[in-house]
């Protein structure tokens, strides 16, 4: 997707550790355009799956998964990283970020997520797995059947795709960053 790369390589930096801050367009401040090419690229990627909803991880990955459910006509749920005092019903997993340093509960009702969901899961970031991981463990507790994973962006180097393919997970990136060392990013 010409359109994301190329303002990964205008407005994105690079950190030590392996970090990409693109803070200024995806995930603190966004991009409308670009989150509409965005939902409508994983609407064509993954429109043959048979989903019936999209499931992302809050925060940064509501805005994509929102503009592919537009796209697709689909109802967008999220899992919570905090537990509302009004909801029952929860399944719960642990996630470890990578780019915080911490352990999340991740919750989600079981009012929102059945075994008759056929989920497409949307999140900003696949670098490690850790929280696709999580949301497929969600998933499998409710019973429902994951089509695929869609990420903005892949750090190719943290190896996060090779974890979700040993589950047989389908997974697309629009953008894949091959390298972050000496200041530069390196795309595929």
């Amino acid at each position: 997707m010409d359109l994301l790369k190329n303002r990964i390589l205008q407005d994105g930096k690079c950190f030590e550790g392996g970090i990409l801050k693109v803070d200024s367009f995806i995930n603190h401040q966004m991009d409308p355009i670009l989150m509409k090419a965005i939902g409508e690229e994983f609407a064509r990627l993954f429109a043959d799956c048979g989903v019936n909803k999209i499931m992302t991880i809050e925060a940064s990955g509501i805005a994509p998964a929102i503009m592919a459910g537009y796209y697709m006509n689909l109802p967008v749920v999220f899992a919570k990283k905090k537990t509302p005092k009004t909801m029952e019903n929860i399944l719960m997993t642990k996630v470890r970020s990578f780019t915080k340093n911490r352990e999340y509960e991740v919750i989600i009702s079981k009012d929102f997520l059945t075994p008759d969901d056929r989920v497409l899961f949307i999140d900003d970031f696949l670098a490690y797995g850790n929280a696709a991981l999580g949301i497929l463990d969600l998933i499998r507790q409710a019973g429902a059947t994951l089509v695929g994973m869609g990420f903005i962006i892949e750090k190719a180097f943290q190896e996060g795709r090779k974890d979700l393919e040993q589950t047989n997970v389908r997974v697309e990136s629009l953008a894949i960053v091959d390298d972050l060392s000496a200041g530069k990013i390196t795309l595929r």
